[in-house]
Parts: structure tokens; sequence; C-alpha cells
């Protein structure tokens, strides 16, 4: 049997996403506003946290409509206060708003927010090759860029971490230690 990163076996959910959802690339504009709003709502906490309360958030957030979120009024900022499949935090819920604006002005601006967010790495996934989870770093020089552009366009709870750790959840990085079965199968896929 192949080897799998040693998150991934941490429980269901994470294998199921490891397996499935990882670093493969990914140019869909709901889903990248998805891992948006979901790598901003994860910071402080752990990916698991989130994963595990993922069905909550799309229920929550409208699927992820971009449109709908950048609406959302008083009111409905108040009732998502108040849902307990969510994490409760109104900087990280007022931020979903926000940054579902700012993505619909990067779409107009691009012509598409995968034609913006893709820059970042010109277009093709960076293909890594770590032995082990302890060699993968926090944050690159392209996530220290991405941060600092989309601030400037004014998202919120996107730091170089977790800009990194959009880049890993989108596949803009293969970040699969190359023991793990993904790395081979997700290089093979991304590379011409």
């Amino acid at each position: 049997m192949s080897g799998k990163c040693v998150w991934a076996l941490n429980s269901t959910n994470e294998e199921h996403y490891h397996d499935h959802e990882w670093g493969v690339p990914l140019h869909d504009e709901q889903k990248l506003f998805e891992f948006l709003v979901l790598e901003g709502a994860q910071a402080g906490l752990s990916w698991r946290t989130i994963l595990d309360k993922r069905e909550a958030y799309r229920a929550a957030f409208d699927h992820f409509d971009p449109l709908k979120v950048a609406a959302y009024d008083h009111k409905k900022l108040a009732s998502l206060l108040q849902n307990p499949g969510i994490v409760k935090n109104r900087l990280k819920i007022e931020s979903a708003v926000s940054n579902a604006q700012a993505f619909l002005r990067v779409q107009q601006e691009f012509g598409g927010f995968d034609q913006y967010i893709w820059r970042f790495v010109d277009g093709k996934t960076r293909q890594n090759s770590w032995l082990s989870h302890s060699q993968i770093p926090a944050y690159s020089p392209e996530s220290a860029s991405m941060c600092k552009d989309l601030q400037k366009r004014g998202f919120k709870f996107v730091g170089k971490t977790i800009c990194y750790a959009y880049m890993q959840a989108v596949g803009m990085v293969n970040d699969h230690t190359v023991d793990c079965f993904r790395h081979a199968q997700l290089t093979a896929t991304t590379t011409p």
C-alpha cells in the first residue's frame, strides 16, 4: 500500500479531503471562493474543525455563492452569529461578506478570480518534493506576494500563512510528501 501524508490519518474527514481534494488544481470560481472563506475561518483553529463544519458552512453561506454573500445585510450577519454549525466569530463572518465583495471586484477586473489568483504561480502548480511533513513551509514568497495584493484589494483574513494554506488547498502547490500516493498522481496530472 502506498503511503499518505501523516496529517491525513488524523480523521475520516481529513483523509477524504486529502485523498480527493487537497492539492488538486481548482479553477471553479465558486469553489475558489469557498476555500477563501474556509481558510479565513480556520485562522487560529485546526483544519479538522473547519472540515467538520464544512456542510454547515455551505448551508449558512448559500453554498458560497459570492453574489449572495456579498449582499448579506445586518440581519443575515446577526443570524450567522447565532448559527451553532459555524465558527461564531464576528470578524471572520464579516470578512466573508467583505471578501465576497472584493472577490466580485477582482472577477470584474480580471475576467475571473481564477485568472487573477493563478497569476501568483504563473498559471501552473508548483511541484514540491518534500520528504517529510516537517519540511513543508508555513508560507512562501508567492503566498507573501498574494497576501500583500489581496490585502491591497480589501480582502481580510488573508495573511501569508493563510494564503499558503489556500494555495495548497486549491492545487497551486503540490505539498503531498513524496511517499504519499497523491504526490505522484498530482505530479503526473499537472505536469505538461
